[in-house]
Parts: C-alpha cells; structure tokens; sequence
C-alpha cells in the first residue's frame, strides 16, 4: 500500500511517485515487475502509452520493426537504423531507454540530436510516457528537469545537441543519437573524432543511431560500413535494421500506406523526396562535381601502411612504374589542409596509391615529406600549386633537397599555363599557378576520369571530399562551408596535367584517346550481333619491398 506522500506525488504531480517512498507489492505485482525487468518488448506493450494528436493517449502497440528494433539494441552495443519518416522511431527509443533507467540501476543515457531543442522534446516524451505508467512500476523521483531526470536507482537520462563537448567527461552507459543524417558533417565528424573513442572503450556502452537519410554524409558513411560484409575493408561494429514505408502499415491517426497514399504523396512533393524520406534512399546533392550515382557507389579501403604524421599508402611502389606527386600547400595553422596525391600513371586506369593529409605541418618540413614519398615511389614527377606558399615548398625541394623531377610550367598566351619540358620561350616556372581557367578545366577532366572509371580511389578522405565539393555558382567548385577540399585539389592537379602534351609523350597514356576509343568499341558492340572473346593470360606483377618509406632517400 502507498502512503500519504506517494499520493500527493512529485511536487505536486501525483502521476509521479517521489524519491524515498516505500510501496508494498502484492505478488501479482512482483511477478509483473520481473516480467518487464527481464523483457523490455514486455513492458513497452504492456506500460507503455502515447500521446496522439487525433485520439489523445493510446498504449503503445510495436510494429514488428518496431519490436526487432528493441531486441536489437538490447542485444548490441552498436545499432544504426535507417528509416522512414513518421515510422514511430523516436517513439520506439524512448521505450527502450526508458526501460534501460527505470530497470537498471546506476544507467546514465544521452539524447543527442542536431539542436538542443529537438534533444528536449526527446526527453519530453520519455517524461510523459514515465507519467501514465503505474507508480508502483515506478522508481522514486529525485530530479525532474528541463534537460535531465534522475531516479532513486541512481539512473538518469540527459538531453543535449551533438557536438564535440556535449557529453565529454560523462561516464555514460548509452548514448541515442536521433536523426544523425540531419547534423552538420563537420559536427558529425568532430563529435566522432573526439568523443566517441571515449564512448566505445567501455565494455557495456551502447551507441544507438537512428536517422531518415539525407545525403552522402556521416551517417551514410557508418551505414555503409555497417551493412558490408564480414572481413571486407571498412566493416563497422554497429549493426544495421532497414525499415520501409511499407513496414508501417498505419500509424496512429494517420492514413494507410498503400499505393494510393505513395502516388499523392509523390504528386504533393517529388518523388526524389518520396525516395529520399520513405523510401530511405542516400542521394546525393544535386550540385556534387561527381554525380551523386557515382558517389554512393565509390568504396573506400583500408592502407597497408599508415603514418601518423598524415601517410596513407595503399599500394607498394612497383618497379618500371610512373608515378605523379600532386601537392597542394597550407600554412600549418591547423585550417587547411597541406596535401598531395600520388596516383600511379603508367596505364589506364589511374590508380591513387598513397595520400598525404595534415593541417599542422609547417610549410619548411613539408617539402622533406614530399621528397621522401616521391624518391619511394619510383622518382616521382612532381607538380606544386605555388599560388601562395607553395612557391617556397618548390623552392627547398629543388634547391635544398636537390630533387629533380619537379614538373615546371610555361605561360603560353591564350592556351594559358603548359607543361614544360625544358625547352621552348617564356618564363618557366617550377610548379602551376591555379588559375580559374585551370581549375575550370581540372574539374571538367576529374568529372570524366572519376565517372568513366579512369581514376580509382580508395581512400575515404578523397571521397568525403568529393561528397562536399559543390558548385558555388560564378565563384566556381569549392568545398561547402565547414569542409575541406585540399585532396580535391591534388586530384585537380592532376587531372589537368594528365592532359597536358608533355605528360601523355611522358608516360605514354593519352586517356582522352582511350575515352574514345571505349565509346567506340561499345557502339561496334551494340551494332555487331556476334563476335569473338579473348582473355589475355594474367601477369605477374612483383611487389617493391623497400625500407620504410620514410628513409626512401636514403637509399
């Protein structure tokens, strides 16, 4: 039996029993405590009610997705689920962390959405599904507050935006991430990057995702190393749950989905935001250099080697190879980026088989960098952007290090910056200057070799790149605000001296000969009805086994 002071309630809300109230339990109602301690899908079902906009409070019935959601991340450590929207999601995950508390002693769970607003709301509805369950189910309260609730099992729930310090320094047990996909990639990013290691080092730590898509972004990124298979680079520890439209048959007050409801729902908005929202389809925006089909099919691998000074190398240096060495030069002061790429241009296609990324390097040790990747990789020729500082990077490269294959330009009028093969009039200048015609016609070529599958890259810091790299109208291709594009630029380089004469007599590749000469083979096969196969015996390609690459140089 409960006594006056449980009556009366939490400050005055007699929904809630307060902290230190001691309640009798009849034996019905121990056997029902330990059914929906054992069980959450249980105690949703039985305790758990909403508040809907046309039929006021209803209990809670969970779909099958909806319950396979609950056994998932009870389950797991590690769940991210795509979904449709008004699917009952925010709903679902506030049963299971509501159990978590209320069953659970000493359990601390962050909310965390986009804004701190929508984060409140979360906690909200976890309050007010708390209210209508019975108080003798209940734990005694001990805090009830805008931003958190603590009960008298020494669990709380806390609510806050996603950022990088949100939940720094919590010892916490779950953290619920809502409509992940919706949070701004450079947010997304720093918050993985400085928080989740923290998170995820725990034994029993949970990390809950749950989001409609919108984009190539992080939260496309984690889906896709989630839903790989088993060994394959890139695989992730969340496990998926994918949900359909046509898995939430009707949801409380609102229309039958059917085919009826899809058509007016299309013809209402577009059916690229029908894909997008119901159909939980990743799609790119519309203003990606490479177009978003490309996008969401480009897939990343692990290094063999990496470095932690910024090194990533994919492929070993092979012998007889032609290496090219693009850079694009920061100024160490942790913004941009000094990068370069190395792609190996011996045949078509190209092959990015190392990257060099970091915004801390001092601009007077790049160059000792740069020299000894390139002397690795077969003598490397190399080309610097020297519109700013980099100027100063060719500079030491050639004077100090005394390398030689450093790529020099000429001004030729109208036809604008050329490789220089050392003969010929005008200025030579060591290294390129990006100019808007050059840069102009670097993305035209980059566009074409990425999406004819002349140039792979398998490096997920390129292709997050690529994700952000946007037309910005007259101002020309840039990346969004928030986000870097120094790797895309490395590939612009590149593109645009894989064009030039004195590369293609280089290395003897003319890829725009190549382009047409497929274009053409593929016209003769949709004309000729029948034909010949022929399959070349494979060759067997030896594997450099140099020094680390570091001491390249020294070799």
């Amino acid at each position: 039996m409960a006594n006056k002071r449980s009556l009366e309630g939490y400050r005055d809300n007699v929904n809630l029993k307060p902290y230190g109230v001691k309640i009798d339990f009849t034996p019905d109602q121990v056997q029902e405590y330990v059914k929906c301690a054992s069980d959450p899908i249980y105690f949703a079902t039985r305790y758990m009610k909403a508040v809907s906009l046309d039929e006021g409070l209803i209990p809670y019935h969970p779909y099958p997705y909806q319950k396979k959601m609950i056994e998932t991340c009870a389950n797991n450590r590690f769940v991210i689920c795509k979904l449709p929207r008004q699917s009952g999601k925010t709903l679902t995950m506030c049963a299971y962390l509501l159990w978590n508390v209320m069953f659970n002693q000493d359990i601390n769970v962050a909310v965390l959405a986009n804004k701190k607003t929508i984060a409140y709301e979360i906690l909200e509805r976890i309050k007010n599904a708390y209210q209508y369950i019975p108080k003798w189910l209940q734990q005694g309260v001990k805090e009830w507050n805008k931003g958190s609730i603590v009960l008298e099992n020494g669990s709380r729930v806390i609510a806050s935006a996603t950022s990088s310090s949100a939940v720094r320094g919590l010892s916490l047990n779950i953290i619920y991430l809502d409509e992940f996909a919706h949070i701004p990639n450079n947010i997304a990013e720093d918050f993985f990057s400085s928080v989740y290691p923290t998170i995820s080092a725990g034994k029993d730590t949970k990390v809950i995702i749950t989001s409609t898509p919108r984009g190539l972004n992080k939260f496309y990124q984690l889906w896709k190393g989630a839903t790989r298979r088993h060994g394959e680079d890139g695989k992730n520890e969340f496990v998926p749950i994918e949900v359909s439209w046509r898995d939430v048959p009707k949801y409380p007050g609102g229309p039958l989905r059917d085919e009826k409801w899809m058509m007016e729902t299309i013809s209402n908005t577009s059916l690229e935001q029908f894909n997008q929202e119901y159909n939980t389809e990743f799609l790119g925006s519309t203003n990606t250099l490479i177009a978003s089909w490309k996008l969401s099919s480009m897939n990343w691998t692990k290094p063999i080697k990496t470095h932690k000074d910024g090194l990533m190398i994919y492929e070993e240096p092979k012998p007889g190879h032609i290496y090219t060495l693009t850079v694009d030069v920061a100024r160490g002061i942790g913004k941009d980026y000094s990068s370069f790429a190395v792609i190996d241009a011996s045949a078509s296609p190209y092959r990015l088989v190392a990257k060099y990324r970091n915004n801390l390097i001092p601009p007077l040790v790049f160059p000792n960098i740069i020299e000894s990747v390139a002397r690795l990789y077969n003598n490397a020729w190399v080309l610097v952007e020297v519109n700013d500082i980099g100027g100063q990077v060719v500079d030491i490269l050639h004077t100090e290090l005394e390398y030689e294959n450093i790529v020099s330009t000429v001004a030729k009028g109208r036809k604008g910056q050329v490789v220089s093969g050392g003969f010929g009039k005008g200025n030579k200048l060591q290294g390129v200057r990006t100019t808007v015609a050059l840069k102009k016609t670097g993305c035209s070529i980059l566009k074409n070799l990425i999406e004819q599958d002349r140039l792979i890259i398998q490096d997920q810091d390129v292709i997050d790149e690529l994700m952000t790299f946007v037309s910005q109208g007259e101002i020309g291709w840039k990346a969004e605000e928030g986000h870097t594009d120094d790797l895309v630029m490395c590939l612009i380089l590149f593109s645009w001296l894989c064009r030039q004469t004195y590369f293609k007599d280089m290395t003897s590749v003319d890829i725009r000969k190549g382009m047409m000469e497929e274009e053409m083979q593929e016209l003769e096969d949709e004309l000729t009805p029948f034909g010949f196969l022929s399959k070349a015996n494979d060759a067997e390609t030896e594997i450099f086994d140099g020094n680390d690459y570091w001491k390249a140089s020294d070799r």
